[in-house]
């Protein structure tokens, strides 16, 4: 029996991967919008078909989420605390236009939400935590920064002897794909966190196997909601990723997306939940600066980086918060 609270999770859950949509799949099309190889309906329409690919490709993802940072059988109050925590936090740095990730705030916010649940640190599996979400938070950024680097390098001395005009026409093509490499690869990675907290709490509640996987309603829904919420929205968050870090060009944006989706695609074989604001942000770094250091804003860089170091314990706080609040009601 589908109870209200299990509803309620549900409804969150939605939520939180509507947010997700335009909050986070943003990254994906930012820099193809603002070099104009598409127009934003286009891009929208693209990243929001390649996310729904993306998201059912594979669970390893999901399955850290749902087996992989707690080793205790959670209460759907918790569940849903994790949820709204993470909500929050994604409502806010969206209206501030600060490029957060929602992978680590649904992470940070479940672990908070434990914490509180259990009154201890005891059933947070922190050695899943650092090796899935910690060495990833700060890897897969510098990894997108030194392949946005190499690849601008290779691709400057390849094309050094062409024409400034006919280098431009084909990366403007060229990033058409890119830009649905790097909306797949984020659908591949993302969507699953979403599939893995609804996975938590169907197994919780009774009604799924935990040996089972992840149900293929589940991937249809979590796929359909970040497909939806792509369209809906994001022109905040691309305004900083866009044009926000350095002047972008069609051969940066061909670069750095093709680096982003390369390293998320690695961490996603990995299972690690990483983040594509991170990635696509460092990517851009990288490659602007191979061009030539003065191009990036460094101002600009220095106030997304520090975004990602309070993410994590602002969520965890969040959580607990949510998980205190909801458990004096509901608990």
């Amino acid at each position: 029996m589908v109870s209200g609270l299990l509803v309620a999770v549900f409804v969150a859950a939605f939520s939180f991967e509507f947010i997700n949509g335009f909050h986070d799949t943003a990254n994906a099309i930012a820099t193809t919008v603002y070099t104009r190889a598409l127009p934003v309906r286009a891009a929208i329409l693209m990243s929001a078909t390649m996310n729904f690919v993306g998201a059912l490709t594979s669970e390893k993802v999901a399955l850290t989420i749902s087996k992989g940072l707690v080793d205790i059988q959670l209460d759907l109050y918790v569940i849903l605390a994790a949820l709204v925590g993470a909500v929050v936090w994604d409502l806010f740095t969206w209206w501030r236009s600060i490029p957060s990730s929602s992978s680590h705030a649904l992470i940070g916010s479940l672990i908070g939400a434990t914490i509180v649940f259990t009154g201890g640190t005891e059933h947070v599996m922190w050695e899943g935590v650092l090796r899935k979400v910690v060495i990833p938070l700060f890897t897969s950024p510098l990894i997108g920064m030194a392949l946005g680097f190499c690849i601008m390098r290779v691709v400057f001395e390849a094309f050094a002897n062409w024409k400034p005009h006919n280098a431009n026409a084909l990366f403007h093509k060229a990033q058409i794909f890119s830009s649905a490499f790097m909306a797949y690869s984020h659908g591949n990675n993302d969507a699953q966190k979403t599939m893995g907290i609804i996975t938590l709490a169907l197994v919780g509640s009774g009604l799924a196997d935990p040996a089972a996987g992840v149900p293929l309603w589940v991937k249809l829904f979590c796929a359909t909601t970040m497909a939806l919420g792509t369209s809906i929205g994001g022109q905040r968050i691309m305004r900083t990723v866009g044009d926000g870090v350095t002047r972008l060009e069609p051969v940066l944006g061909f670069v750095s997306e093709t680096s982003s989706a390369i390293a998320i695609e690695c961490m996603t074989a990995l299972g690690a939940p990483v983040s594509t604001t991170q990635v696509i942000t460092t990517s851009i770094m990288g490659a602007g600066s191979a061009r030539r250091v003065s191009s990036v804003r460094w101002g600009v860089a220095r106030k997304i980086v520090s975004a990602w170091f309070v993410t994590l314990p602002a969520t965890m706080l969040l959580g607990g918060t949510c998980a205190f609040v909801l458990e004096l009601f509901l608990g």
